[in-house]
């Protein structure tokens, strides 16, 4: 309540201010001690009247003397009504003006200030505002209001790709269902549902996730993820025609940027040739060995990007050692824990059998 007080006095004073130096006041300006505005005329009149008396005018030339005083007195007086109607007049707007200002200023602080934030630089406050930020602490509350309230779907909707993003995939798929059952399904719903039941299964496959996936590229022809997920599970299960066939919908709907690509074409081809990768030369596989070599020592010691750990573990695929791309995985999933950091890498190892948890199968 002190802030508003505050506020309203300095916006008052400010606009008193403006009123006063806006107002019109005359400069320099003495006004004769007498008060009486016309003895500057009555001394000119007199002295008329003394030059006719002196011989110095005739009757002729005092007469349009005086004439020529007259119409000097009524062009003054007219000029100063215009003046003073013109000043009366430009103050009004003024009053006006300023009143509408303060008004404006105050209802949009009321709507979009806050007098209570703590007085930090802005760079400060997104820094404490990161720091506060605890996915963990954040789940622990939505928990307690769903506790709750059961049946707040949006509170289920938040919570979902948050337990995802966790690791907790079993609670990710139960809350998926909620949102389901509360909101009906949508192809999204289906797909991530489906997302979590897989990444829960640790490698081990859903039969309900590939009825959720089927109905979600159904429903949404122009979604490739659910046909992502598809092909890789029918690849890994050996049904190499239909995932040929998924990989092929999915490669489709390409705009030829995306980060799945190079997985999805590579799991056509392995598709396409029922599951075994075309391998190599000889000569080309030493190279490739030296390279990947070289890849892996630096990224034990210095680490790398996600997308560097992804070549690693795809080069070792390529060169037929699986047990060396599920360590490399493996290292690549304690340097980015966070699944979405992962796609393209998460879908290659999906899509090669590797375990998605990061533990040695």
């Amino acid at each position: 309540m002190l802030f508003w007080f505050i506020a309203i006095a300095v916006t008052a004073i400010a606009c008193a201010a403006l009123f006063y130096a806006a107002g019109g006041r005359a400069v320099n300006v003495s006004a004769p001690e007498t008060g009486d505005s016309n003895s500057h005329f009555r001394l000119v009149l007199a002295g008329i009247d003394a030059d006719l008396a002196a011989g110095k005018l005739g009757e002729a030339e005092a007469n349009a003397a005086r004439s020529e005083l007259a119409r000097e007195i009524i062009r003054l007086k007219a000029e100063t009504s215009k003046a003073v109607a013109a000043g009366d007049l430009g103050r009004t707007p003024l009053l006006v003006g300023l009143a509408g200002i303060a008004i404006l200023a105050f209802a949009i602080y009321a709507a979009l200030g806050n007098p209570n934030l703590p007085s930090q630089p802005l760079a400060g406050r997104t820094e404490i505002a990161t720091q506060s930020l605890d996915l963990g602490t954040a789940v622990a509350r939505i928990e307690q209001q769903l506790a709750a309230k059961p049946d707040d779907v949006r509170g289920w909707a938040v919570i979902a790709p948050a337990y995802t993003e966790m690791g907790r995939f079993a609670d990710a798929a139960k809350a998926y269902r909620r949102v389901i059952e509360l909101s009906g399904p949508t192809p999204k719903l289906q797909t991530s549902l489906a997302e979590a039941l897989l990444l829960d299964s640790n490698g081990a496959g859903s039969d309900e996730a590939m009825t959720l996936l089927r109905a979600a590229s159904v429903s949404d022809p122009s979604d490739p993820l659910p046909r992502l997920y598809l092909a890789a599970e029918l690849t890994r299960t050996g049904q190499y025609d239909e995932a040929a066939t998924a990989w092929q919908g999915a490669l489709a709907l390409s705009q030829g940027t995306e980060p799945w690509l190079a997985a999805a074409q590579q799991g056509l081809a392995v598709a396409q040739n029922d599951g075994a990768p075309a391998g190599p030369s000889p000569g080309e596989s030493q190279m490739i060995a030296q390279m990947v070599g070289g890849l892996a020592d630096r990224l034990a010691s210095q680490g790398g990007s996600v997308e560097e750990w992804t070549q690693l573990v795809r080069a070792y695929l390529v060169l037929g050692d699986k047990a060396q791309a599920q360590m490399a995985y493996d290292d690549a999933v304690v340097a980015y824990p966070k699944a979405f950091d992962r796609g393209e890498l998460d879908s290659i190892a999906l899509n090669a059998g590797l375990t998605l948890n990061g533990a040695t199968p």
